[in-house]
């Protein structure tokens, strides 16, 4: 029996492919939970081009080309950041629709300014246009993590209907 986030995956699957449209993941705080969910689809291969896991600034900067003056400006879980990381997925890769994923989901690293919790996720298209959200998740680091990646893909599915 499927779970939820396996109904999920594989609705933004049909839409992509249903698209021929490809998709990268560019993935911080969900350390590649997002990419392993579409990877455990069979047939995955058809729309998902690749998945980036850029925990640390250095791999946002090297992996993705985020800016450096856009870390010590904004910090690793921001609007901006997240932002280049999508837009960096996409120039990094073959893919036509990317989403990335940046937070703390704790259960240190939190201040008053980004408690535990804060994710930034954004999600863009080869056509230049680009959306972004910011979330503020309950729970442990498993249900942040887990809250992420669902909102990333419910994300998905309105960005690419």
């Amino acid at each position: 029996m499927k779970t939820p986030v396996q109904s999920l995956t594989e609705t933004v699957g049909h839409l992509l492919r249903a698209r021929k449209l490809k998709l990268a993941a560019a993935e911080s705080c969900t350390g590649g939970w997002l990419a392993k969910l579409v990877t455990d689809i069979a047939g995955s291969s058809t729309w998902f081009e690749r998945g980036f896991v850029t925990y640390s600034n250095e791999a946002k900067m090297e992996l993705l080309g985020v800016r450096v003056e856009t870390l010590q400006a904004h910090g690793a879980v921001s609007e901006e950041t997240v932002r280049e990381m999508a837009a960096g997925a996409l120039a990094h890769s073959r893919a036509d629709v990317a989403v990335a994923i940046t937070g703390i989901a704790g259960p240190n690293g939190g201040t008053a300014a980004k408690p535990i919790g804060t994710v930034w996720i954004a999600w863009t298209r080869r056509d230049a246009r680009m959306l972004s959200a910011h979330y503020l998740f309950n729970g442990d680091r498993g249900r942040i993590r887990r809250a992420a990646v669902v909102e990333a893909l419910q994300g998905l599915i309105r960005f690419v209907r």
